[in-house]
């Protein structure tokens, strides 16, 4: 009894000594913190480079390496061995890589989700974790070429997990594992020397995949003036650029002519939650499944499926008189605005109210730069970035045009059909509904959209990526991580709204 007792006394001892000796991850980074200079020096950092040598482990070949970035969001790295180059941007709206086998080619997809998570860390590291949205856990401790490391995992708001090995004693970054796509890249520091007050490791031992380099740094410097053509997607000499206005025209054409078609389609549209937990990992918290078709110009949506278990006959039969119920209101806007416009067109006011904002809008709002030429999907794309136009009316515009005034991305286009193949955006600085009463969308949020060819006659939404972040009525914060998949699509023609009723509930 005694020598059980004694065992449970150790047993408890030995879990409170564990406890004792797993820090916090905040105590890990304000340790961190202060080994590489203190956060007030971290932080005066707003731009860096890095010149210096770098050697492919499993040949020997060697060549140049710069690295530099610059705040926000800025990144780019670019190194050849023996004359084959390899070089990769983030403009704060798009990547991009380039290498002499493979040619200049946009990031898409968690290549560009990782490697602009990337490039944000680059520029702040751990210091805005809470301001973004970042979970932080620990990961223990671990042996680390003889080194006893502590273990951070940070965790971006779109899952990104950047994973950060500290000298337990001198509070020294000792390595980073970070996602690049379908890789990993691992990288070990040492040699760390004090620049502008801060801690630099001029010696760098990368893995990606299966290639080693090793990577050492002649002269790192801060806060030089480093021209934004560095970052934006390389120009290729003698590559004809597209003709801007006459794209625009038609992708204004061809959207009235989706309009039409659409009324045409019906499709199944499975919208999936996610939450970043404590610990760090993006789960699925839910999901609906709706089938969705177009009456008269409007969307019908009609809920069959909730966290992947079909309704009850009960839930279904209220699902369908809801939809019965949108279409006789539908009927009866339309006899309504019909009214409006037959009253404004004889007193002369124009009618505004009611109309689409299309891409082709968006665009003519928006300032389009680094046109280029790629393949996407096996078709041809024409490429481009766009950010707000400094003489573009926004105070004056309609409200959705006023959000894309705050927006930046990149956008592909197929080239011979005049369709957007694949959208990217982020939302550069807060946007107010309401006055923001309402509610404010807060900066950071970001959209990507792809479409597809369907019936060699139109182009609709695939699948669409949305993480934001937005306050309500100035109180409640909602956090909404969704991706949203749109398939299963079929085309059928009525003219009675009765039939549409019914093959709205049975496609």
């Amino acid at each position: 009894m005694k020598r059980n007792l004694l065992s449970l006394v150790l047993f408890v001892l030995f879990i409170t000594a564990a406890n004792a000796a797993a820090q916090s991850p905040d105590k890990i980074l304000k340790q961190a913190n202060k080994a590489l200079g203190g956060e007030k020096a971290w932080r005066a950092v707003r731009s860096w480079q890095k010149i210096g040598r770098i050697t492919q482990l499993k040949d020997g070949a060697n060549g140049a390496i710069i690295l530099q970035a610059a705040q926000p969001n800025f990144y780019n790295t670019a190194f050849d061995l023996n004359g084959f180059e390899t070089e990769s941007g983030f403009n704060g709206k798009s990547g991009w890589t380039r290498d002499s086998r493979d040619g200049l080619r946009t990031l898409t997809g968690a290549a560009s989700r990782d490697f602009g998570a990337e490039a944000n860390f680059r520029n702040v590291r751990w210091l805005n974790y809470k301001k973004e949205k970042s979970k932080i856990i620990t990961g223990g401790k671990y042996n680390l070429d003889g080194k006893s490391a502590n273990i951070v995992v940070l965790t971006t708001a779109k899952g990104v997990s950047v994973k950060l090995y500290f000298d337990a004693v001198s509070g020294l970054l000792l390595r980073e594992e970070i996602p690049a796509g379908d890789l990993t890249s691992i990288s070990d520091f040492g040699d760390y020397r004090v620049v502008g007050g801060v801690q630099e490791p001029f010696s760098i031992n990368r893995k990606i995949g299966a290639d080693a380099y090793e990577i050492k740094f002649d002269q790192i410097t801060h806060n030089q003036t480093i021209a934004r053509e560095n970052f934006n997607f390389p120009k290729i000499s003698g590559e004809p650029l597209p003709d801007i206005p006459q794209l625009l025209k038609d992708l204004q054409a061809n959207e009235d002519r989706i309009d039409e078609l659409l009324e045409n389609y019906s499709f199944t549209q499975k919208s999936i939650s996610r939450e970043l937990g404590k610990d760090g990992i993006l789960r699925e918290t839910g999901s609906e499944t709706l089938q969705l078709s177009f009456y008269k110009g409007n969307r019908i949506r009609r809920l069959i499926e909730k966290d992947g278990k079909a309704l009850s006959e009960k839930q279904q039969a209220d699902e369908d008189k809801n939809v019965q119920k949108r279409v006789a209101a539908i009927e009866k806007e339309l006899v309504k605005r019909a009214a409006k416009t037959v009253s404004q067109s004889n007193s002369g006011t124009p009618d505004g109210e009611g109309q689409r904002i299309s891409i082709a809008e968006v665009l003519r709002a928006s300032q389009l730069v680094n046109p280029r030429r790629e393949r996407f999907r096996g078709r041809e794309v024409v490429v481009f970035d766009f950010e707000p136009n400094p003489n573009f009316d926004f105070k004056n515009a309609k409200s959705f045009l006023k959000f894309f005034g705050k927006t930046a991305g990149v956008m592909w286009i197929d080239e011979k059909d005049k369709q957007v193949a694949r959208l990217e955006a982020v939302l550069f600085d807060n946007f107010k509904i309401g006055g923001g009463f309402l509610a404010n969308l807060k900066k950071g949020a970001s959209f990507a959209l792809e479409q597809e060819r369907v019936g060699d006659e139109i182009w609709l939404p695939s699948v669409a990526d949305v993480n934001l972040s937005i306050k309500v009525l100035l109180v409640k914060g909602i956090n909404i991580n969704q991706i949203i998949k749109s398939y299963d699509y079929r085309r059928f023609a009525t003219e009675v709204k009765e039939s549409k009723i019914d093959e709205i509930k049975n496609p």
